[in-house]
């Protein structure tokens, strides 16, 4: 019963922000790692930044110095501030989350729905 729930695309122009969130429900017993994908029309879909539990995080060289990821892990929320954009950041934006349901519980790979950013020049 674990979903994730992503908000926050939009429409912006070359060098605005976004803020995009995305807040896991049901029943969750541990989270480890939580990050942001995203897809552009044609291409595959690339990792954008991942964060652990303990606060290390990870960037796409392409976002470094753009982008910064936070996660509030009492609200099961992961975070993407998005600065600087550029045309080239339009994408459908993924949340991704690896969660253990329980403490018998293996862990899965957790995706939401997606949230589109377009960046107008």
């Amino acid at each position: 019963q674990v979903q994730l729930v992503e908000s926050g695309g939009g429409l912006v122009q070359a060098g605005g922000s976004l803020r995009l969130s995305c807040a896991a429900s049901g029943s969750i017993f541990s989270i480890d790692t939580m990050g942001w994908y995203r897809q552009a029309p044609g291409k595959q879909r690339e990792m954008v930044s991942t964060i652990i539990s303990g606060g290390n995080t990870n960037y796409a060289d392409s976002v470094k110095g753009r982008f910064t990821i936070s996660r509030d892990n009492a609200k099961n929320t992961v975070y993407l501030q998005m600065n600087s954009l550029k045309p080239e950041d339009t994408a459908v934006y993924y949340c991704h989350a690896h969660i253990r349901r329980n403490h018998y519980d293996p862990w899965y790979n957790y995706w939401g729905q997606g949230t589109q950013v377009t960046v107008s020049s």
